[in-house]
């Protein structure tokens, strides 16, 4: 193998007094299936499902829920509601159906602080939630949404481990919404001195090319066209709202929770 053919395989990056390390990674897979819990061992990993479910569990968690449990199957729903003492209210959607028995659906605003504040939740998706759930073998696992995406990209930049952005995709296709989000974060880092693989090279060409709005690109997307035709355009403003909230939202032990490690203010 040649010398020029061992440094495209080991890219390093030179410091000071020749110092010399290997460059850091930044990935992005488009769809959940794409996921290999092994290869996220030492990385920091977030998972985006903007419409809806990292979108809605944000919301949870900012409106001051006690513990936010993110089912990665029905049985694991259905076992930790059973398993929780206090007071539980359940939401989420099956296959884009509200879930029998459960107390909500995936929407943002039918988990308002005044419904949230203090109980516990068990949340399930078809897409994000199951994503959320392969994901976890990271070493840090945290949700995005666009209302958080600049906060994310603040806290990405610091990082010393590589970097996984997971979009959850629909029914093993892309998502544009997703996609965009990934954009969005990408777009508020300096990427200078990382390695990108493909996929994160094209969302950030997209990031970079895009002109329109984000509630029209949200507009665009299969699910977003849904919520037009189904008068629920409004909650697309909600949703693309980005940099709305500074909180940034990990997965520990199984449960969500707000992330306070460091500091991540600052101009977008």
């Amino acid at each position: 193998m040649s010398h020029f053919n061992r440094k495209v395989i080991k890219p390093i990056i030179r410091h000071r007094r020749g110092e010399r390390r290997e460059m850091k990674k930044l990935r992005v897979w488009m769809r959940k299936e794409e996921i290999d819990p092994e290869a996220l061992s030492g990385s920091t990993a977030v998972v985006i499902d903007v419409l809806l479910a990292t979108t809605t569990l944000h919301t949870i968690v900012e409106g001051g829920a006690r513990r936010v449990f993110p089912a990665g199957s029905m049985k694991e729903a259905v076992e930790w509601r059973e398993s929780l003492t206090s007071r539980v209210l359940t939401g989420g959607e099956k296959d884009g159906g509200l879930i029998d028995g459960f107390d909500c659906g995936p929407f943002p605003d039918e988990f308002g602080s005044d419904k949230v504040d203090g109980k516990d939740v068990v949340f399930l998706t078809t897409n994000g939630t199951r994503a959320i759930s392969r994901a976890r073998p990271a070493s840090r696992l945290l949700i995005a949404c666009l209302r958080n995406a600049p906060s994310v990209a603040r806290y990405l930049q610091e990082e010393s481990d590589d970097i996984y952005l997971i979009c959850s995709g629909s029914k093993g296709y892309i998502s544009l919404e997703d996609t965009w989000c990934a954009a969005v974060i990408l777009s508020r880092m300096d990427i200078q001195g990382w390695k990108l693989d493909d996929a994160a090279w094209l969302v950030r060409e997209f990031g970079r090319t895009q002109k329109r709005k984000t509630e029209d690109i949200l507009k665009q997307a299969r699910v977003g066209r849904w919520f037009v035709q189904n008068e629920r355009a409004d909650l697309l403003r909600y949703v693309g709202d980005i940099g709305a909230s500074d909180m940034l939202v990990e997965v520990r032990d199984g449960r969500l929770q707000p992330l306070h490690s460091r500091s991540v203010h600052g101009p977008d």
